[in-house]
């Protein structure tokens, strides 16, 4: 039973975070919108079950992304708003984290796409 409490909690809280950056991030409600878009034409082009796997795989990967980045630039943001270039390099680092999966699902959609 402890392990089903557990369970619910992280579910509450990975929600709540969800809702969160939902609410607080227009990049997040963008790439939201952006995967809708993509999953609604991986289900009405003709592509089989593993590109349309790999597609809305590769936007969920977008979106754990811009997750992450905002973790990294709220808990940057609480610990201080002075500029410094370890916190410009964290930020960075974030934001072309959700670049480069970005860039891995466009590429996946051009491979898909020109066969």
């Amino acid at each position: 039973m402890e392990f089903l409490r557990r369970l619910k909690l992280r579910c509450l809280w990975s929600w709540g975070g969800v809702m969160s950056t939902w609410q607080n991030e227009h990049s997040f409600r963008s790439w939201v919108w952006a995967n809708l878009v993509s999953a609604t034409l991986a289900f009405f082009l003709p592509l089989s079950p593993v590109e349309r796997a790999v597609i809305l795989a590769l936007g969920l990967l977008i979106l754990a992304a811009e997750l992450l980045n905002t973790a990294i630039e709220d808990a940057i943001d609480y610990i201080s708003t002075d500029e410094h270039p370890l916190a410009k390099r964290a930020k960075d680092a974030g934001s072309a984290g959700v670049a480069v999966a970005a860039l891995a699902a466009g590429v996946a959609w051009v491979v898909i796409l020109i066969g």
